[in-house]
Formats: C-alpha cells, sequence, structure tokens
C-alpha cells in the first residue's frame, strides 16, 4: 500500500488471473488499495476481487465462459463513451459476479453474465469481466485509452521512436565497455534485439547463429546469407542439442535442456572471441507471463527457453531490451530501425523451434519428416498470398499413428497437425478460417510427398484455453 501510495499513481488496473477468489491460495491485496481515492479498473479477476472486498457477491457461474462473447452495454458513461450499444469481446472466466457492492451499477451483460461490467462512479472504481487489452475483444484499445484518457486524465505519449531513444541509451549505459553475445536466429525478435544493441555499442555486438538442429528447411543458410553484414558468427551445435533430448520427452524438460544449452554453447563462443561480459535475448513480455509468475501468482503456463531454461549459476549477464513489449510492439519498432519487411513480416517462431513441434521423442527422422510438411505449408500460404492474412502458421508432428490406406495396402503412419492463427500480441489468438479447398491442397501434397504420413489434421482451438503452440 505505501508503495504505491509512494508511486502517486493516476489510477490502477487490478488485473485478471487463474484464481477463483475462493480458493484458499487467492491473490488477495490489501483491501485499503480502493481507499486511496485514485481512479481504479478491475479486469476479469481484477473485476470479481473488486466485489468481493467492497461486499458484493461472486459465484462459480453454472457454465465456463472462454473466447467469443457478445458484450451489451447498458449504461455507457465514460467507460464506454463513443462505442456500439454491443460488441465482440474476449472471456476467460468460471466466476461471475451475482450480486454488486452497494453504490455500483451495472453497465453491460453478456449471455453467460449478468453483470459483465460495472462500477461506482462517485468513487472511480470500474470493472469489466472481460479483457479489452486482447485484441479479440472489440474497441478494447478505445476502453482502456477511454479508462486512461478521460478517467485518469493520462496522456498517450510512449511511440515506437521514443522507446528506440531511450532503449539505445539504457542499453549503452547498462553495458559501459563492456561486450555483448547476441544469439542471432533471424526472427523478427532476436533481429530487433540485435539491430537496437548494434546501434548503442556498435561492433561490441558480437552476434552468434547457433544451429541447433531444431530449425526450419534451409534455415540456418538463409540466416547467415542475410546477417553476413554484421560479422555473424556460426556454431553448428546441432548433435548437442539433439544428444540433450535423447529420450526426453516431456516438453518442459526439452525447454530447459535447450535452454542449458544454448547458455553453454554462448559461453564456449565467448572464451573463443575474447572477453565477453552479457548475454542477449530476445524475450517479450508473453514470454515473461507465460513462463514465471512475475508480478503476483500467475500461472506458469511453459518455460520459455530466454526465461525458464536458465541456468542458476551463469558468468554472462542479461541484456533484454524487448521484455516489456508484445509482438506488434517489436514490428513497430523493427520498422522505426528500418529492418526489412521480409524480417519484420516474418512468423514468430519458437527458441526451442521444431524440438517443441515434434511432440513425444525427438530424432533425426522425425525432425526431417516435420520440416518437409512444415515447409509445404508455407509455401503453399505464401502460392495463395495467405501467409500475412495469419499470425503463426506451423505444423506439428504427433506421437501418434494412423491406420490408412495407400496403393491397396494397409498403411500405420504419422500425424501431422497444421495450426494457423490469427492475433496480434500472441497473448490471445484465434484459429484462421483457411479455405477448405487450400487445406485439401496442403494435406494432399503433405500426404503425397513427405514418406512416413498418412493423415493431415487440422486445429481448430482458440487461445484460450489452448496455447498457440502444442508444447
Amino acid at each position: 500500500m505505501e508503495e504505491i501510495r509512494s508511486r502517486q499513481p493516476r489510477g490502477l488496473v487490478l488485473s485478471g488471473g487463474p484464481s477463483s477468489i475462493y480458493t484458499d491460495d487467492a491473490p488477495r491485496p490489501d483491501g485499503n488499495l480502493f481507499s486511496l481515492n485514485i481512479p481504479i479498473l478491475g479486469i476479469c479477476y481484477g473485476m470479481q476481487l473488486t466485489a468481493f472486498f467492497l461486499g458484493g457477491t461472486v459465484h462459480r457461474a453454472d457454465r465456463r465462459e472462454y473466447g467469443h462473447a457478445r458484450f451489451h452495454v447498458t449504461d455507457r458513461g465514460d467507460l464506454f463513451r463513443d462505442l456500439p450499444d454491443s460488441f465482440n469481446v474476449w472471456m476467460s472466466h468460471g466466476d461471475h459476479i451475482t450480486a454488486m457492492p452497494e453504490g455500483f451499477v451495472s453497465l453491460g451483460h453478456t449471455a453467460n453474465a449478468p453483470v459483465a461490467s460495472m462500477a461506482r462512479r462517485d468513487r472511480r472504481i470500474f470493472s469489466v469481466q472481460f479483457h479489452p487489452e486482447v485484441v479479440h475483444t472489440e474497441h478494447g484499445a478505445a476502453i482502456l485509452k477511454n479508462f486512461l484518457y478521460h478517467i485518469c486524465g493520462c496522456k498517450g505519449e510512449w511511440t515506437p521512436e521514443y522507446f528506440v531513444t531511450g532503449m539505445t541509451r539504457k542499453i549503452s549505459e547498462q553495458v559501459g565497455n563492456g561486450k555483448v553475445v547476441c544469439g542471432l536466429s533471424g526472427g523478427v525478435d532476436s533481429a530487433v534485439t540485435a539491430t537496437l544493441i548494434y546501434r548503442a555499442i556498435g561492433d561490441r555486438l558480437i552476434p552468434v547463429f547457433v544451429d541447433n538442429g531444431f530449425l526450419r528447411l534451409n534455415e540456418a543458410e538463409k540466416v547467415r546469407e542475410s546477417f553476413a553484414f554484421m560479422n555473424l558468427h556460426f556454431v553448428d551445435a546441432s548433435e548437442q542439442f539433439l544428444n540433450d533430448l535423447k529420450d526426453v520427452t516431456d516438453p518442459e524438460e526439452k525447454r530447459k535442456r535447450i535452454g542449458h544449452r544454448f547458455i553453454r554453447v554462448f559461453e564456449a563462443e565467448a572464451l573463443k572471441i575474447g572477453k565477453i561480459d552479457f548475454l542477449a535475448q530476445g524475450t517479450l513480455y508473453p514470454d515473461v507471463i507465460e513462463s514465471v509468475s512475475t508480478w503476483g501468482p500467475s500461472a506458469t503456463i511453459k518455460s520459455h527457453h530466454n526465461v525458464g531454461g536458465l541456468p542458476e549459476k551463469m558468468n554472462l549477464k542479461l541484456v533484454e531490451p524487448l521484455r516489456e513489449l508484445f509482438k506488434d510492439e517489436v514490428r513497430n519498432v523493427g520498422r522505426v530501425l528500418e529492418l526489412p519487411d521480409m524480417i519484420i513480416g516474418r512468423h514468430p517462431f519458437p527458441g526451442p523451434g521444431l524440438a517443441v513441434r515434434v511432440l513425444g521423442d525427438v530424432t533425426h527422422d522425425r525432425l526431417d519428416l516435420l520440416r518437409m510438411a512444415d515447409a509445404i505449408f508455407i509455401e503453399e500460404l505464401n502460392s495463395a498470398d495467405l501467409y500475412h492474412s495469419v499470425w503463426q502458421a506451423f505444423a506439428v508432428l504427433l506421437p501418434v499413428q494412423s491406420v490408412g490406406v495407400m496403393g491397396d495396402e494397409r498403411t500405420y503412419e504419422n500425424v501431422v497437425a497444421l495450426r494457423a492463427v490469427t492475433s496480434v500480441d500472441g497473448m490471445t489468438a484465434d484459429w484462421a478460417k483457411l479455405p477448405a479447398e487450400f487445406l485439401a491442397r496442403v494435406s494432399s501434397r503433405i500426404i503425397n510427398e513427405v514418406t512416413g504420413v498418412n493423415r493431415v489434421v487440422y486445429d481448430i482451438s482458440s487461445k484460450p484455453p489452448s496455447t498457440i503452440e502444442w508444447e
């Protein structure tokens, strides 16, 4: 409480979370925060927390609500000013408000949540059951702007240009006269990270490309060509990584072993290069959120090799300039840095690579099979001019086999799942409604051209409740 008060905030946001307000380990802040006399916005669990502390009632809903819902505004006020009477929102909750605290009024509802937004205007306390911060809530950004501008009196002054200027200065101060080794994969995150650091310290950045053996078809060669101007150091450690995953099928263990090996490879390369003080990583805020509990008891969804796979003792200090950014913000920063569209528009690719898309045992043969299937999928997306209409697309090799018929013979071969999603920041995602004719063509090519596959399926789940990656 005193720390919050000392910062003299313009407003306070109580965020969502996985807990039920009535569980023993539910996060409950000091209830006196509602007496700070500053605007408060409760989101999802934050709304339930508001009701709980101020005398309302929260009950388990008869039907959980995940994904799209239609929100109907019944009292517009400042929070919903200039918005339509109803619009689509993104829900993710199992509890809901059954009785509002004294003095509160309902601002809107959905079919499953009679009170989907409520407020006590004289105390400037507002709340919504849905998530305005995600791209799949229509007018979500407008709702947050209304709260920040019209209720809190804030101004929106952050820009990508401002970030580049401030972060360049911050990197220079952090690194001093030291040298930084940066893992450069060719993706937008590592490319923006490397370019920012290069702008700050010049040739004292040592970009290192590690071929971990889990890359897509011909990817290593393309990266080496694209970043040769940066004096890129190339390391083929594919056999080391693959040996680390021998007989390992648990996805968390895969990520952690890959993370540990990355660090060891970088440290070994640093010794060859000379004195290196820092390790740069393209960690984004979603990686942090999903990997660790940062500012409270959020659930760990999966460890990211940039976050959860780091050893406790490491000889290099970390530089993570993008740690507080989302993917869409990183792309905007990349445009300010004048990176080419082929890098900025590239689909996200997990640090552990195909190791977490080969479900179960990771072997040379299974990796090669997945590379071919994935390459066909991406090639067809580009041919159909669909690549940039989805946020991420890839193939997954499942750890099951399927009965089939090929050439009048019974087969028992592998199943490949195709995944394509629409999103902006990766925190929420919806499955892409790709044309049936397109999917049929991709399926036919994979089954006919990739030996060992006799069935292709398409993933039609959203995030939440699913994640984008399967592991």
